[in-house]
């Protein structure tokens, strides 16, 4: 497909009903929004990324998608960082319960890259794979159009490969772009995703076209900033519980909970509650939360987890093992926005490393 004609894709999604969200330059970094026209991509931008760094910079070329993933995820539109679950308004002698009747906004997502098709199929499971279904993430999710583009760019933090959650784009998604210097070579996935590409001319892919994409994705894979040893993970990190290494990145974690809210999968909340000042109203709101707060665990008068210490441990531990054995898979996929916002560059690749370099040792000492 022409690049010109992402214009028309667009267009057609449009007239379907959909709202087109994706990525766009807003205060300094790529985020995710509303696009309208070709020209609210951030076309010829890239990004450089390390640990609690972050900026944009001009590339040689006018690529669309010459970026890694900046501090927004798609969790944000699936499940709402703030979502109004009801209100009670009073009625003679009782309350009368007024759940919300809008319904589901139809987005259409485009610009999802291999790890973020990964956290969403994450979301899924949490939300949706067990007896306990999420009505408001499964409204929202079912009225998705996904359209991914495969990475051809590894960011400084980016360590999927070492996942397996990337650069190559899994299935799930509607269709799946790759960008090559003069055309988008796109993949049809379901058929949702034919019928809107029956209305664009495009030609069909050579094998030079596939040799291409291939050749891009695997150097994608060889650039990645950082690198993470899955063996064993799960089983390491249990048996290190008490390992020096947690009170020593204590010390530089300040609990402010940005890991979590740039995490793709991080999915805790609360749940609110609050009355007008006559009594004649209450509102029941859902929030993000987070496992750095101290309310996070407050219980019985007082936090379970006082120490940075302890949050730390408890949020590394239930990405890396615990997940696993509440929903068969590692909470992470290697999408390193994590390291880059932390303000005081913490990186989970390096605490992984250092416990695994000292497997065993307690205040340097062998068990």
């Amino acid at each position: 497909m022409e690049k010109a004609r992402l214009q028309e894709l667009l267009d057609a999604l449009n007239r379907q009903g959909y709202t087109v969200i994706g990525p766009r330059i807003r205060e300094g970094a790529i985020v995710y929004d509303e696009l309208q026209r070709l020209t609210d991509l951030p076309i010829g931008w890239t990004d450089e990324q390390e640990k609690g760094y972050y900026r944009l910079k001009r590339r040689e070329d006018e690529a669309y998608f010459g970026f890694a993933v900046g501090p927004h995820s798609w969790k944000q539109f699936l499940h709402p960082p703030v979502f109004l679950l009801g209100r009670a308004r009073r009625n003679g002698q009782g309350f009368e319960w007024i759940p919300p009747t809008d319904p589901p906004p139809r987005y259409a997502f485009l610009g999802v890259r291999a790890c973020e098709l990964h956290a969403i199929a994450i979301l899924d499971r949490v939300f949706m794979g067990g007896p306990y279904v999420d009505p408001v993430y499964r409204a929202r999710r079912e009225a998705v159009f996904l359209i991914a583009v495969q990475c051809t760019v590894a960011g400084g933090t980016c360590f999927c490969a070492s996942m397996g959650t990337g650069p190559k784009a899994p299935p799930g998604a509607d269709l799946v772009l790759t960008e090559l210097p003069d055309a988008f070579v796109v993949e049809i996935g379901t058929e949702r995703g034919a019928a809107v590409m029956a209305g664009i001319p495009c030609a069909p892919a050579t094998e030079a076209d596939r040799a291409a994409v291939e050749a891009r994705l695997e150097e994608t894979a060889r650039a990645m900033g950082r690198r993470l040893d899955t063996t064993d993970l799960p089983a390491l990190l249990y048996r290190n519980l008490e390992h020096p290494r947690w009170e020593e990145v204590a010390q530089r974690c300040l609990t402010c909970g940005n890991c979590t809210m740039v995490c793709p999968t991080c999915f805790c909340f609360t749940v609110e509650d609050a009355s007008d000042l006559s009594g004649t109203q209450a509102e029941r709101v859902r929030r993000w939360d987070s496992c750095f707060t101290t309310a996070f665990t407050y219980t019985a008068g007082h936090p379970i987890r006082q120490s940075a210490k302890a949050r730390y441990r408890q949020w590394l531990t239930h990405k890396l093992a615990s997940w696993w054995d509440q929903f068969g898979t590692s909470g992470c996929v290697g999408c390193g926005r994590c390291i880059t916002w932390c303000p005081v560059g913490i990186d989970l690749t390096e605490e992984v490393h250092a416990i695994r370099q000292t497997d065993g040792t307690i205040a340097g000492e062998r068990r």
